[in-house]
């Protein structure tokens, strides 16, 4: 991950910088992204396929060059088992440092398989939105 703070006052060292990462005023969307990302144990491959987009738009999300859209941001929290306020501000509980470290690996597994299938649940209800808004469109036209 390459957005860990930089900024200096002199008077820094490594522990000041590892324990605000998180800090609202420190960290970035995309800080708070890929650092959600790597508690949820997934890859940026692994989590841009299971958000249906391209490896090149999550590693601009996560180098805060583009965010996701409103849709998006709601599937990313859900999949990494994050609040929303928390994922856009950095602010509220529920950041990955409140992970329960006492769930086995099983259990970690089963819950991140329920997110990918709610990330997907939401995907396929998008796409099918989509689908019934052009469906409308075509038929009006074919009604002319």
């Amino acid at each position: 991950m390459s957005h860990a703070p930089t900024q200096s006052t002199g008077d820094d060292n490594p522990a000041d910088v590892s324990s605000a990462w998180f800090d609202p005023d420190v960290t970035t969307f995309g800080d708070r992204l890929a650092g959600a990302r790597e508690v949820a144990q997934l890859t940026q491959a692994e989590m841009a396929k299971r958000l249906g987009v391209k490896l090149k738009t999550l590693r601009g999300w996560e180098n805060d060059l583009s965010e996701p859209r409103a849709n998006r941001l709601s599937m990313i929290a859900g999949l990494l088992n994050v609040p929303l306020v928390w994922l856009i501000t950095g602010e509220g509980a529920g950041g990955p440092e409140d992970t329960d470290p006492a769930l086995s690996r099983d259990v970690l597994a089963i819950l991140t398989e329920i997110r990918d299938l709610k990330g997907q649940l939401s995907q396929a209800a998008d796409r099918l939105g989509r689908l019934e808004k052009t469906l409308r469109a075509t038929l009006k036209d074919e009604a002319r």
